[in-house]
């Protein structure tokens, strides 16, 4: 190959990145712009939903403290509290289901193994959504619709289908080698000993990412929310997000509605900062999985 050649291979190599990178720069700016503009309504000393600047011309920490002090419309730190006791409370039972379903499926063999597998996959395909009426009517029936049950109801709900979702921490545990399972049993150890002693240490990033997921669930779910809990006192974060952007209390509480988005962004980052590392070899792990 000649130098020309090779130098206008390079030319053009350089060329393409450049070319690259400006791409990505400009979504990344696309992508930035809302959150920022967010950021600074939520100090607006405007309330209302319309404004001649595009970023707020006077700030003020009046909406933070108003969002959780003024409970006499919208008690929003009740929501707050409402959604991370479900969230916790969620992302508990779905990592136990989780574990449970997927070495079951990774370890055992037993008959309909298959047949599960592959009925699990077929549900997965259709959205939730299309069980929300039939969700309710059933907790209706059971009496977990109205009062203090609401919660336990919610949590149940989003737990209750978390087993199905085994295919990823699956083919996780689907990597570690059987040899170590069968030395551990030789040693004599039982089968609850080999999944506590053995899988659980080895599947630490693969449960780091499922909580993650458990955990998000509940917090930005919105559909089946709004379906089973009726009245304020029982609602999450995003009923009473979308309350905010309702006709008779968005002049007052816009500038409150980009302050409650910031504040529930907040766990989801330091979740996201801690958990990085782990979530990133969880998904690594899947992948080769």
């Amino acid at each position: 190959m000649s130098k020309n050649s090779s130098g206008n291979m390079v030319r053009a190599r350089k060329v393409t990145d450049v070319i690259v990178h400006l791409f990505l720069a400009v979504l990344a700016i696309i992508w930035v712009i809302p959150i920022v503009w967010v950021f600074a309504e939520s100090f607006n000393k405007n309330t209302a939903p319309y404004a001649s600047t595009f970023f707020p011309e006077e700030y003020t920490f009046d909406n933070y403290v108003a969002l959780f002090t003024d409970k006499t419309v919208l008690n929003f730190p009740r929501m707050f509290i409402n959604t991370f006791i479900i969230a916790c409370f969620t992302c508990v039972i779905s990592v136990v289901f989780v574990l449970f379903v997927s070495y079951s499926l990774s370890r055992l063999r037993f008959r309909f193994r298959k047949v599960y597998m592959n009925i699990a996959l077929i549900l997965g395909m259709f959205p939730g959504i299309m069980a929300v009426v039939a969700i309710y009517f059933i907790l209706k029936a059971m009496g977990l619709t109205q009062g203090w049950t609401t919660n336990i109801a919610l949590i149940i709900v989003y737990s209750a289908g978390s087993g199905m979702g085994f295919y990823v921490m699956k083919g996780f545990m689907d990597t570690i080698p059987i040899s170590l399972d069968e030395a551990a049993i030789l040693d004599g150890c039982t089968r609850w000993q080999v999944f506590t002693k053995i899988i659980l240490p080895i599947s630490k990033p693969m449960i780091v990412y499922q909580s993650i997921v458990s955990f998000l669930t509940p917090w930005l779910d919105f559909v089946l929310a709004k379906a089973i809990a009726r009245t304020q006192e029982h609602y999450t974060v995003s009923l009473g997000l979308w309350k905010m952007l309702q006709k008779e209390y968005i002049y007052d509480w816009f500038a409150r509605f980009a302050a409650g988005a910031v504040c529930v962004s907040i766990p989801i980052a330091i979740l996201f900062i801690l958990m990085q590392r782990y979530y990133q070899e969880s998904m690594s792990g899947a992948v080769k999985g």
